[in-house]
């Protein structure tokens, strides 16, 4: 590890086993490890059939499958996911590259995308960029000879070097559209939709978009999504920003917030409204007396703020799910496999009115 990568072995996040006999090795109480073949053994099926069982859950009958799960857990067998590398060619890892890891948004893709890869016997591999898109090119190249493909969630790389990754490696981007590239984007429209529908029923005709990182494909569409929406509804809107997508980046706002002359704001994402939030009533502004404030995502702890802060939800588990169902896709399609093909429901934003907005001030 470097100063400037963080890279963290999610190994505790898989939970199936190898397709190959595991080295024989002393354990802790002086016995060799469990193969396959002791598997079968005691299950009474064939040591292939616990191959599949293990490298490939739910390709085998539900109860023999069940069975081999039971007397894998019986003899403490542990995985190797090198051995199986060997002759498959996979490692059975997938890299996870995080924009920053601090951020709670991060929290449910993480855990969403660690629920489809353990069902598919999948390891992750966290590594993060801190906003960085040099580190997080850096990132992509050291981990893209350890794993099997890689998911880049809110990337700051350019178009030209992910669709280089892809041409290398299955890659699936999430919150990010590129060209020839599979990816992961909600739709936008409904939750801003209904976001300036409350705040115009709240009476406010000024906005202003407290706007993130410039290099963040989700910063320009969300902008761009209210810069069509808000005049249809008669509203004026003004891009403050761009600004850091932290606590601290949201405070620097509060000043071209207060000069913009607006009555409520859009938050690029929670941690800036929260941080807008902050400075302004350690200015003496009520919130939401004297300005109105939404942010994106709804994070945890986006309600531990006092008012509570209104948002528009993401699907981000959801999001963090399918992004990895998509990329296993990808290299099983590679591989000359059928594909799962699972869709699920479609990903959309949704407004959470909470008390961080109230009527325009007159």
């Amino acid at each position: 590890m470097t100063d400037d990568l963080n890279v963290t072995d999610a190994s505790n996040l898989a939970t199936a086993g190898s397709a190959q006999p595991v080295t024989p090795r002393a354990s802790r109480r002086g016995r060799p490890a469990a193969t396959i073949y002791d598997i079968a053994k005691l299950a009474g099926v064939n040591p292939s059939t616990v191959s599949r069982a293990l490298s490939k859950p739910g390709r085998i009958n539900v109860k023999t499958e069940e069975r081999i799960q039971a007397a894998a857990k019986e003899l403490n067998y542990r995985l190797n996911p090198m051995a199986r590398a060997l002759p498959t060619g996979r490692s059975s890892t997938l890299g996870l590259l995080l924009a920053d890891i601090t951020n709670p948004m991060f929290f449910d893709v993480v855990r969403g995308a660690e629920r489809a890869a353990s069902l598919r016997g999948y390891t992750l591999i966290l590594a993060e960029s801190q906003e960085s898109a040099d580190r997080e090119s850096a990132a992509a190249e050291r981990l893209s000879p350890s794993v099997d493909g890689l998911v880049l969630v809110t990337s700051r790389m350019s178009d030209a070097k992910i669709v280089e990754l892809t041409d290398r490696q299955p890659l699936v981007v999430i919150n990010r559209e590129v060209d020839g590239v599979p990816g992961i984007v909600p739709d936008i429209a409904p939750g801003i939709d209904e976001a300036l529908a409350h705040l115009g029923g709240l009476g406010h005709t000024a906005i202003g978009f407290v706007s993130g990182p410039e290099n963040s494909w989700m910063n320009r569409a969300r902008w761009a999504a209210l810069l069509v929406r808000a005049p249809q509804r008669g509203m004026t809107i003004v891009e403050i920003g761009p600004g850091v997508p932290t606590l601290d980046g949201g405070a620097a706002a509060l000043d071209r917030v207060s000069a913009s002359g607006v009555s409520a704001v859009l938050a690029y994402n929670d941690l800036m409204a929260i941080g807008l939030m902050r400075a302004a009533q350690a200015r003496g502004l009520t919130v939401p007396g004297d300005l109105s404030i939404i942010g994106f995502d709804d994070i945890f702890g986006s309600d531990f703020t006092s008012p509570q802060l209104s948002t528009v939800r993401t699907p981000l588990g959801s999001i963090g799910e399918r992004a990895v169902r998509l990329i296993l896709d990808v290299i099983d399609e590679d591989a000359g496999e059928s594909p799962h093909r699972e869709i699920g429901p479609q990903l959309i934003t949704e407004l959470v009115v909470r008390g961080s907005t109230g009527p325009a001030a007159r």
